[in-house]
């Protein structure tokens, strides 16, 4: 028998002996319907050194902040509202960030929310740090503790959260503060803030009435 033959053959035997399926692992498409969600993390009451503490009020315009593209957005806002009234009466930095896709303005901000005075304000993709001076802005400060809240859990959060971290500052995220379009995406979100490699020992899941200043 002819060496190519003789291979086709050993591989008919062994495709009949052992099938076809066991030749590719299965991958998590295949298991989707079966996954079990994780139990929810454990918030932790939080207190922070307002000297050294900025929030970070990601994304909070009308173009993505609104009742028809991210309904979850509209609805937290009460509650942003009372940590950011907290924040500032405690002297704490507050800083915006805006959208360039699609393009956002300081003056885009829901007025519930909006900056008042000089509270600085950037804008880019996903990762606020990126072609941004916010790294330079917080350092100017003193900052090293970041409180998150925002819009989108899966953009904007997860993003510059946890470039944040990689940074070498200290990650607060208030899960009752950050919005998505659906739960599942705010669930995400949390799961892997709080349990990524390098992350879950720099991030901190709490929730707006857990941050004592």
């Amino acid at each position: 028998m002819k060496v190519g033959a003789w291979m086709l053959a050993v591989g008919v035997t062994l495709a009949l002996s052992f099938g076809t399926s066991t030749l590719r692992a299965a991958s998590v498409i295949d298991n989707w319907a079966s996954v079990k969600a994780p139990s929810a993390p454990e918030l932790k009451t939080v207190q922070v050194d307002p000297k050294t503490t900025a929030l970070l009020m990601l994304d909070y315009v009308k173009q993505i902040c609104n009742a028809q593209r991210y309904p979850h957005c509209p609805a937290r806002l009460p509650t942003v509202k009372k940590l950011l009234d907290q924040a500032r009466a405690n002297g704490v930095m507050v800083v915006y960030t805006g959208t360039t896709i699609p393009p956002s303005e300081r003056t885009d901000i829901d007025p519930m929310v909006a900056p008042t005075g000089d509270e600085p304000f950037v804008k880019t993709v996903l990762d606020k740090f990126l072609n941004t001076d916010l790294e330079k802005i917080l350092k100017d400060k003193g900052i090293t503790t970041l409180i998150m809240v925002g819009q989108a859990a899966q953009g904007a959060v997860i993003t510059t959260g946890s470039e944040a971290a990689q940074r070498g500052f200290k990650v607060i995220v208030a899960v009752d503060g950050i919005a998505a379009q659906d739960d599942y995406y705010e669930q995400y979100t949390v799961w892997h803030l709080g349990n990524a490699p390098l992350l879950a020992n720099r991030v901190t899941l709490t929730s707006t009435d857990m941050i004592k200043f």
